[in-house]
């Protein structure tokens, strides 16, 4: 493959370089017989860090044709990194292909018996979580995925999932196993379990109290807020009023303080991505929409770019920034994301793995 020159800014410091890949690397250092292929300003590769590849609609296995499908409407989109957050399919084989983005495997959901969406995860009772995250473990990608609350039928409203001292071992087990946890919370009650026991992540997170990210900044616990998908809080909550009126008073008042939480994790300091939730086929590619709906929850552009770009390549094991001999992925867009996330919708160029790809 020839060497290839790009130019323009380079972000996270915005200098304005000449950027040259060769045999699948960034260099600095201008190699004889360069073709131009792209200008503009240039961002390392998105990071999707909650996203659903391999999902089907309603839950279950999807089609290898479909799961390349999702792929590539995200890798076209300019993500170049994905942490999956719980996937019934087997998406290893996507690792191999050079085309597609980077992935980060988290294994299946894990849910407790019919407390979660049909299909999506494995539905265990407490006595079965500890053994059943050290399988996970062994099989995803340093990453395992908890359902942290639920609806309970029986009473009728938002509960934890698994009892503190399940929740317990299970984190010190995923832990021992060299893995990480992340859990899906919507409430307020299953986070201090989970933040007393070492969890590393929390996803949505609009029950977060401000004990709760105090915690989270001494223990430097994550947060994907995942803001379009909570935004959902309202249809979810007028879909069970009839049925469980105190569930859907629970989810309306969760939903109402979704931004003074956003913004009190944001002032702590907490450590927020970016992440779409994609589990439908109608969802991948759209990354920029979750970033700009961010922004318009009051974060700095500049700073949610970061959480979708250079900082969450940092967190997920991967280069920050586009040294010299960094991998070459990398989007072009034709004006600067940091004055202008729209941008974000329209890639001019998209490099992967060295290889203009989109």
């Amino acid at each position: 493959m020839s060497p290839l020159r790009f130019s323009g800014p380079v972000l996270p410091d915005g200098e304005v370089r000449e950027l040259f890949v060769v045999d699948g690397v960034v260099t600095y250092e201008k190699p004889l017989g360069a073709e131009t292929a792209g200008e503009g300003w240039i961002v390392p590769g998105l990071v999707d860090a909650h996203n659903h590849l391999g999902l089907e609609d309603g839950g279950g296995e999807m089609e290898p044709a479909a799961i390349e499908a999702q792929a590539i409407a995200d890798r076209d989109n300019g993500v170049l990194l994905t942490r999956d957050c719980g996937s019934p399919s087997d998406t290893r084989w996507v690792q191999d292909r050079e085309d597609l983005p980077r992935l980060i495997r988290c294994g299946r959901h894990i849910a407790r018996t019919k407390r979660y969406l049909r299909n999506y995860g494995l539905e265990i009772e407490p006595g079965e979580l500890a053994d059943t995250v050290a399988a996970e473990a062994a099989g995803a990608d340093g990453w395992v995925k908890l359902v942290g609350d639920w609806i309970s039928r029986e009473k009728a409203d938002l509960t934890p999932s698994f009892p503190e001292d399940a929740v317990a071992e299970a984190i010190a087990t995923a832990h021992r196993h060299g893995a990480k946890v992340t859990a899906h919370c919507f409430g307020t009650d299953s986070v201090g379990p989970l933040l007393d026991a070492g969890i590393d992540c929390i996803e949505h997170g609009v029950g977060l109290s401000e004990h709760h990210l105090q915690q989270m900044v001494d223990n430097d616990v994550a947060l994907v807020p995942t803001v379009l998908q909570t935004n959902k809080m309202l249809g979810i909550a007028d879909a069970g009023r009839e049925k469980y009126p105190t569930y859907a008073r629970t989810m309306e008042g969760l939903h109402a303080r979704r931004r003074d939480v956003l913004m009190a994790a944001y002032e702590a300091g907490i450590a927020l991505y970016v992440g779409s939730d994609d589990g439908t086929s109608a969802r991948h590619g759209v990354l920029h929409e979750e970033i700009e709906a961010m922004a318009d929850m009051g974060l700095p552009a500049s700073y949610v770019l970061a959480a979708a770009s250079w900082r969450a390549r940092a967190w997920l094991g991967w280069n920050s920034g586009l040294g010299e001999g960094d991998p070459a992925d990398f989007v072009v867009y034709p004006r600067s994301p940091v004055e202008d996330l729209s941008v974000l919708r329209s890639p001019t160029r998209v490099v992967l793995r060295g290889r203009v790809v989109a």
